[in-house]
């Protein structure tokens, strides 16, 4: 109403200072003639007439009809009651109606609210004290990662009073991640808050029971324990989503805003390091409705949190694996290998959301990043060497192999010294000349072996122990440069001198 009265104040003004005629204003404000009346008459503009019901002589002689139905509704099941269709269908084939479906379905979606039927749920406003809660969910996105597009689930724990978030990705919403994204999140803010809002994440809740009584995980307990924590579990389904609205919307917000376009990273790591920057961008921005920043409100906010326990809870899974013919163990579905000794063995296994690592005892034995999918082979060169010098026929085909060249651990200098060397000896002889190389690894830098199989490709001196000496020449000369002769003068000392005892001696008296 307020653009009218400025519009009605112009039209009077340029009637008092112009002395306009009507049909002049008209045209100059681009309104009716009646309007530019109105304006003269009155500074402010006449009311709007009332909405007057107009007559739909097409649904109005089965208005009684609709209602009746709709309000029999009330006593059947949910999923037995009519809707609009069934309304439409029910008047044309008992009544003969002769109507539209289109007319019928606003008629019933208008009268629905008119008698109550619809149940409109109000929520309440929620105030959360410093340090007093937390909410945390999972949120899936795909991301490209080594050139391939894969979908990743982002763990996401949000302070309720300054609305400061953590966020990390995962190739999995397993348990070992949700307990790691606690452990980690409660490092990223430098305290523990005092209730954490969750729905029902099966990493939490094993079985769900009356009202909000759970049936909760032992792993979950401990770290609840562990951090001194309490929890709160949402109700199930969409009636619990606006439990915890805050987390909901912050992993919306946050995919919008740092995962558009779809991101790219060479490792799930790299990743991590781009979503910890966004993080870090965040606290500069302003929630509406608040009147400071999310970083400003996080530093009071931070001095209410609980304090972190001396040490941080382990959140991997200890497992046993028996290792196949093939020197791999079965982890969640997905293949590692281990060095061929251990075939036919049980290996303990310690899962976490990133790694896997395989001991024998207190021995590491192998270490891997968790694999993405089911049935995906993570293998290392290293692990089948011993059995490649027996079986040198089994390296051109290797999985370990194709891996090792994709990961940049085979380089085209290994490749060229095994071709040239090949050339030279033969396929098995060649390849077992290679294999020594490779073994070499273990106990030399890489750099330094790369460097003496590419002299050797150009001098032609293709032995592998030729190689060996002149690698291990390259780490002495590496690790001990020859020092100067000046260097050392700083280590100078006087010769020693006995005149000191002399003169004791001689100050003696005789006996």
């Amino acid at each position: 109403m307020g653009s009218r009265v400025e519009l009605f104040e112009e039209i009077r003004r340029d009637r008092r200072v112009e002395a306009l005629s009507i049909r002049e204003l008209a045209e100059r404000h681009k309104v009716h003639r009646r309007a530019v009346r109105q304006a003269l008459a009155s500074p402010l503009p006449p009311p709007r007439k009332e909405y007057v019901a107009r007559s739909r002589p097409a649904i109005d002689p089965w208005a009684g009809v609709i209602d009746a139905w709709l309000i029999a509704d009330q006593g059947e099941h949910r999923k037995q009651r009519h809707t609009a269709r069934r309304v439409w269908q029910r008047l044309v084939a008992e009544h003969g109606a002769v109507l539209s479906e289109v007319t019928v379905s606003r008629y019933v979606t208008r009268r629905r609210g008119e008698l109550d039927l619809v149940k409109v749920e109000v929520f309440i406003p929620q105030s959360h004290e410093p340090g007093a809660e937390a909410e945390v969910d999972f949120g899936e996105f795909y991301a490209t990662i080594g050139g391939l597009k894969v979908k990743v689930w982002m763990f996401v724990m949000r302070l309720s009073h300054s609305g400061r978030a953590f966020h990390i990705s995962y190739g999995t919403q397993a348990q070992e991640a949700f307990l790691e994204g606690h452990v980690l999140a409660f490092e990223h803010f430098g305290g523990v808050p005092g209730r954490v809002r969750y729905d029902n994440l099966k990493p939490a809740v094993i079985r769900i029971l009356k009202g909000r009584d759970r049936t909760e995980a032992e792993r979950f307990v401990a770290l609840r324990s562990h951090y001194g924590f309490e929890s709160f579990f949402c109700q199930p389904g969409l009636k619990g989503a606006h439990e915890k609205g805050g987390v909901e919307g912050e992993i919306g917000r946050f995919r919008r805003r740092h995962l558009v376009p779809v991101p790219k990273a060479l490792t799930l790591a790299e990743l991590n390091e781009d979503i910890g920057a966004g993080d870090l961008a965040d606290d500069s921005r302003v929630i509406t409705g608040r009147p400071v920043t999310v970083g400003a409100a996080f530093a009071a906010e931070r001095t209410t949190l609980m304090a972190l326990p001396a040490e941080a809870f382990d959140p991997a899974r200890l497992l046993l694996a028996r290792v196949d013919k093939r020197a791999r163990i079965c982890v969640r579905q997905c293949y590692y290998s281990v060095p061929a000794r251990y075939v036919s063995r049980r290996l303990s296994v310690r899962l976490s959301a990133r790694t896997v690592q395989v001991f024998d005892g207190a021995k590491c034995v192998a270490t891997h990043e968790r694999a993405f999918g089911r049935y995906v082979e993570v293998l290392l060169l290293d692990h089948y060497l011993e059995v490649l010098k027996t079986k040198p026929g089994g390296l051109p085909g290797a999985t370990a192999l194709v891996q090792a060249k994709a990961s940049g651990a085979f380089t085209h200098t290994h490749q060229r010294y095994w071709d040239a060397v090949r050339r030279a000896h033969g396929d098995a002889a060649g390849t077992r000349a290679l294999v020594e190389i490779l073994l070499a690894h273990r106990t030399l830098p890489a750099a330094v072996l790369i460097a003496a199989m590419d002299r050797a490709v150009k001098s032609g001196a293709l032995d592998p122990q030729v190689v060996l000496i002149d690698a291990r020449a390259g780490q002495a000369a590496h690790v001990a440069p020859v020092i100067p002769i000046q260097a050392l003068t700083k280590y100078d000392r006087p010769a020693p001198s006995l005149t000191d005892y002399d003169q004791l001696l001689t100050a003696r008296s005789p006996t």
